[in-house]
């Protein structure tokens, strides 16, 4: 057993366990730019051990009432048959490195993609803070509000969650949690988590069967994946109460939009200007992000004056 993939597998883990969200966005251009593993060949194993691992995080959520099944079912009605579509039209243009190419620089622009969805996530969340701080938003309800199903944007957004989890593994906990997002406001966190998590289920499975039935998956790479990220993301829902998920986050989205110019052929040096760019370029942006709605600068900041004044209250 490769010790370096079960170690990668692990942190991951972590970060899937402190932001919900980053499984296959991370864990496919990992097996393919640092352990040589061939793209198709890393899709597919990557989906197969998704597929074992959703099910669990599925029922707490279940069990917890966070699942809006009607959206669920409408997801699943496009996400399922496009998987298995997106599997196929991987070998349908057949085998060598066509496919190879293919499925590369495909898992590098939804990488990009991925990673732009992520910062418009913030930026809804944070202006949604700043709407309800401001008196403009009424407070989320305690109760489940009542969600009006939109049947064909969400079996559409189904659809393409679902070709680019079969071509690429990715989207299940990322493009698609965002587009809920798009589409359903009013869905609390913990159910648009629980409604995305279950609804990746079947949809994984069936990306999975796909990838079986070709014969794509490498065990000597899925066994390790399962064995490290499974304790992986319970120490790291250990660890999301004492660290800021929104700062994990958003060093994810700068990682998978580096990986994802990686996978498009960038050349390295390119891609390390890129990254020092970005982080420097991109923590000054949401700073002024933040102070354009009245907060200040940097979370840190806020906390140490809520610390500062809880203590003066004392």
């Amino acid at each position: 057993m490769d010790v370096g993939l079960l170690i990668a597998a692990v942190g991951i883990g972590v970060v899937v366990g402190l932001t919900g969200m980053g499984g296959g966005a991370l864990m496919t251009p990992t097996l393919v730019l640092f352990f040589g593993v061939p793209p198709l060949t890393a899709v597919s194993s990557d989906v197969v051990a998704s597929a074992a691992m959703k099910p669990a995080g599925s029922w707490v959520h279940m069990r917890n009432g966070t699942v809006n099944w009607q959206l669920v079912r409408l997801l699943v009605y496009g996400s399922v048959p496009a998987a298995f579509g997106g599997v196929l039209i991987a070998h349908w243009m057949g085998p060598g490195p066509e496919v190879q190419s293919f499925v590369k620089h495909a898992l590098g622009v939804v990488l990009i993609i991925a990673s732009l969805g992520l910062f418009v996530r913030a930026y809804l969340r944070l202006r949604e803070h700043a709407m309800q701080r401001d008196g403009r938003a009424a407070p989320l309800p305690t109760e489940r509000p009542d969600v009006v199903a939109r049947p064909v944007p969400t079996i559409i957004v189904g659809v393409v969650g679902g070709l680019m989890v079969g071509l690429t593994s990715v989207g299940s906990g990322s493009l698609i949690i965002i587009a809920l997002m798009a589409l359903y406001p009013m869905l609390k966190a913990n159910q648009l988590v629980g409604t995305d998590l279950v609804q990746a289920v079947p949809l994984v499975v069936a990306a999975a069967v796909a990838h079986l039935f070709f014969g794509d998956v490498d065990w000597s790479v899925t066994i390790p994946i399962i064995l490290g990220s499974v304790p992986g993301a319970y120490l790291g829902a250990q660890l999301s109460s004492r660290m800021n998920g929104g700062l994990v986050r958003r060093a994810l989205a700068i990682i998978l939009f580096v990986a994802g110019l990686a996978l498009l052929g960038v050349d390295g040096a390119w891609v390390l200007v890129s990254l020092v760019f970005i982080a420097a370029g991109g923590t000054l942006a949401w700073a002024w992000v933040r102070q354009s709605m009245g907060f200040r600068l940097f979370t840190w900041q806020e906390k140490r004056e809520a610390t500062a004044e809880q203590e003066h209250n004392q």
